[in-house]
């Protein structure tokens, strides 16, 4: 199975940190947040991996090159911020049309990406759900007894990884788009499954969540 980490954003909200420097390659102890993602999903078994690039992305390319933790590297550059799911589109000639795992860089995580790496049959998208953090109370979409995702219940926040069948883009055109509109169509045609992730999840969305973080590694 091919992956994919989103790492095109600006990281506004990380100033001054990601001033001069793109929000993956934050320091995490003796690695940067996108190479530790880079080397889990190596040890899971796949073999390569598209990275979309817009904020100084050059910086990206040039700490990782060609290959990585025995991973092939490509990348999908974006003249301009195709944001989640515009993002995944520009890059699907590079993807294939078997389904990919995707993983956005700003997360921080010891999710097995081993169980997602079997799902590579699947005919619809699959998204690891975490319990809502601090900052996100109201969660996302709830889960049904089948692992259908619901837009009702108790409810969880997406991960940022989920598993994606290319024909999961096949409505959309070149532009800029967030997955929220694709994921709350395809849970209300009841398409989408979930599944819980309990263990170690951080967005690392803020200063301060990047300081309590970082703290863990001194």
């Amino acid at each position: 199975m091919k992956a994919m980490i989103l790492a095109a954003g600006r990281g506004e909200r990380m100033l001054p940190l990601t001033r001069d420097l793109p929000k993956p390659l934050l320091p995490i102890g003796k690695t940067t947040l996108i190479q530790r993602h880079l080397c889990r999903l190596a040890e899971s078994g796949v073999e390569s991996v598209v990275i979309n690039l817009h904020f100084l992305g050059e910086k990206i390319q040039q700490l990782l090159g060609s290959e990585q933790f025995g991973l092939q590297i490509e990348y999908s550059l974006e003249a301009e911020l195709l944001e989640t799911a515009g993002g995944i589109y520009a890059a699907l000639p590079m993807l294939g049309e078997a389904p990919f795992l995707v993983v956005n860089a700003d997360i921080f995580t010891d999710f097995d990406f081993n169980s997602l790496v079997a799902l590579d049959q699947i005919k619809s998208p699959h998204l690891v759900m975490v319990p809502n953090p601090e900052q996100h109370p109201d969660g996302d979409y709830g889960l049904d007894s089948r692992g259908r995702l619901t837009s009702s219940g108790p409810t969880y926040t997406y991960s940022g990884i989920g598993v994606y069948p290319s024909r999961f883009f096949d409505s959309m055109s070149h532009g800029k788009l967030m997955l929220r509109p694709l994921f709350d169509a395809g849970i209300e045609a009841g398409q989408l499954t979930g599944e819980i992730f309990q263990g170690d999840w951080t967005d690392v969305g803020t200063p301060e969540r990047y300081d309590l973080l970082k703290a863990r590694f001194r």
